[in-house]
C-alpha cells in the first residue's frame, strides 16, 4: 500500500513502515542521491543520524572499520527502546554478537566459525542443500497447483539448513521462525510480539526466549560435543578462555536469524520480480548457465538488510562533511543498491547483469559471514524450479513484512503448473 504522502522524509527513513510499498523506498532515497546524499537526519522520537545513500560511501566506510564502529548499536532504534534497553541492561543492546563488535574481537570471533561457510567447505552441503529445495518443490507440487510462496515455501529452504547446522530438531524450525520474525520485524503488525510473559519488554523476552533454547544446546554440546557447528559455538575459546555466555548466546541467535530470513527474503523478492517480468524468467528457463548472475541481482534487487548503523569513533570527513566523534551512520543498503553511479540502468531488473558490485552482504570486514551459503541456496533453488515449474503466475495480491531491519515479501500468492 502506498504511503502517507504527508510523512516527512526524514521521518520516512528511520521508519519501519517505507519497506513496505516497493516505489517508496526509492521516491525518498533517489532525490537524496542527487541532492544531499549524505543526509542528516532528524527524525522525531529517535537519535540524529547521517543517512549514508550512496554506493561508494558505504564501500568507503567499509574500508575504514577503525573508524567506523560497529559499536555500540547495529540497527537505528527509537528513543523509547534505547532507553529501555538501557534501563534493562545497562548498555544499548541485549545481545553481543559480530555486527556489535569492533577490531579485536570481530576478527577473533568470527574466525571462529568461518571456514565453515567457506565456500570450500559448502561443497559438502551440497547434497543436503539440493535434498531440502527437493523437498519444498515436492511441498509445491501437493499443493494442487497453489501456495503462498512467502509463507509456505520460502522461509523453510534456508531455515531447514542452517538449522541442521545448528541442530535444532525439525519440530522447532517453526519456533525458531517465529522467534526470528518477533525479532527482525518488531513493528509487523503480523509479526510482532505484543506482550511480555513478564516484567521485562517485548524484545528482552524475544532474546531471553532465544537464549533460554540455546542453553539447553550449548550445555548438552559441552557434555558430549560433535562435529556440528554448535558443538564448535559452545566450546569456542577466547584468548585461552571459555567465550562468556552473552557472546557464546549471541552467535548462535545471529546465525539463527540472519543464517536463513534474508535467504528468504532474497528467495520470495527474486521470485517476485521474475513474475513481475517474465522476459527474464524466460531467460532463466533458456540459459540455465544465467542462474548465478541472477541471483546476485535478486540480492541487489531485494537488498533483504535494510540497513545497519555505524558510529564514528573519531571526527573525520565523509563527502566533505564533517562527521564528529559519536555521530551515528544509517547505511542504506537499498538506496546503494539503484545508485545510478555505481550501477547501469539500476531501476530494472536484469537477470544477466554483470558486473553487479551489489552491497547486499555489507562490505569489507563486516559483510555477511553466511553471503557463500546464502548463494548456494538461492542459485540451488531456481536451478530446480526453473526445471520442474512450468507455469506459475502471481494469484493476488502481495505484501511486504513491515521492517526497517531486515524484511522482505510476507504474503506472496502464485498459482503454477509443473512440468
Amino acid at each position: 500500500m502506498p504511503l502517507d504522502n504527508e510523512i516527512p522524509p526524514d521521518s520516512l527513513i528511520a521508519s519501519h513502515a517505507i519497506f513496505t510499498h516497493d516505489p517508496a523506498a526509492e521516491s525518498v532515497f533517489a532525490p537524496l542521491r542527487r541532492e544531499d546524499p549524505l543526509h542528516r537526519t532528524k527524525a522525531p522520537g529517535h537519535p540524529e543520524f547521517w543517512a549514508v545513500t550512496k554506493h561508494s560511501d558505504i564501500v568507503e566506510i567499509g574500508k575504514r572499520p577503525q573508524i567506523y564502529l560497529n559499536a555500540p548499536m547495529s540497527f537505528l532504534p527509537s528513543n523509547d527502546e534505547l532507553s529501555k534497553t538501557k534501563e534493562e541492561t545497562g548498555t544499548n543492546n541485549y545481545i553481543r554478537a559480530l555486527t556489535h563488535m569492533d577490531a579485536p574481537d570481530h576478527r577473533v570471533y568470527r574466525g571462529v566459525t568461518q571456514s565453515w561457510f567457506m565456500p570450500a567447505n559448502l561443497k559438502r552441503l551440497d547434497e543436503t542443500i539440493k535434498a531440502v529445495v527437493g523437498e519444498m518443490l515436492d511441498r509445491m507440487a501437493s499443493r494442487d497447483g497453489q501456495c503462498d510462496f512467502a509463507n509456505d515455501i520460502a522461509p523453510w529452504l534456508p531455515l531447514r539448513v542452517i538449522m541442521r547446522l545448528l541442530g535444532v530438531p525439525e519440530s522447532d524450525h517453526p519456533y525458531m521462525l517465529k522467534l526470528t520474525q518477533e525479532l527482525l520485524a518488531p513493528e509487523d503488525p503480523d509479526q510482532k510480539r505484543t506482550a511480555s510473559t513478564g516484567p521485562r519488554s517485548v524484545r528482552a523476552q524475544v532474546f531471553q526466549d532465544f537464549y533460554d533454547y540455546f542453553k539447553v544446546i550449548v550445555e548438552s554440546r559441552r557434555k558430549n560435543p560433535t562435529d556440528d557447528l554448535s558443538s564448535v559455538i559452545a566450546n569456542m575459546r577466547i584468548d585461552g578462555n571459555a567465550a562468556p555466555e552473552l557472546e557464546t548466546l549471541s552467535y548462535f541467535v545471529t546465525l539463527a536469524t540472519a543464517g536463513h530470513d534474508t535467504t528468504y527474503a532474497t528467495l520470495a523478492g527474486g521470485l517476485l520480480e521474475l513474475l513481475r517480468n517474465p522476459a527474464q524468467l524466460a531467460i532463466l528457463r533458456t540459459d540455465t548457465a544465467s542462474i548465478s548472475t541472477a541471483a546476485e541481482e535478486m540480492f541487489r534487487w531485494v537488498s533483504p538488510i535494510k540497513h545497519f548503523v555505524r558510529t564514528a569513533s573519531t571526527d573525520t570527513v565523509l563527502r566533505g562533511k564533517t562527521i564528529r566523534a559519536g555521530d551515528h551512520l544509517m547505511l542504506c543498503f537499498p538506496s546503494a543498491n539503484r545508485d545510478e553511479e555505481a550501477f547501469d540502468s539500476p531501476s530494472k531488473f536484469h537477470v544477466i547483469r554483470s558486473p553487479n558490485r551489489h552491497l547486499a552482504f555489507g562490505s569489507g570486514v563486516h559483510s555477511c559471514l553466511g553471503q557463500h551459503l546464502a548463494r548456494f541456496e538461492v542459485r540451488a533453488f531456481f536451478a530446480e524450479f526453473v526445471r520442474r515449474v512450468k507455469k506459475v503466475e502471481l494469484d493476488g495480491d502481495f505484501e511486504y513484512v513491515q521492517s526497517n531491519r531486515a524484511s522482505g515479501p510476507k504474503q506472496m500468492p502464485i498459482r503454477y503448473s509443473f512440468n
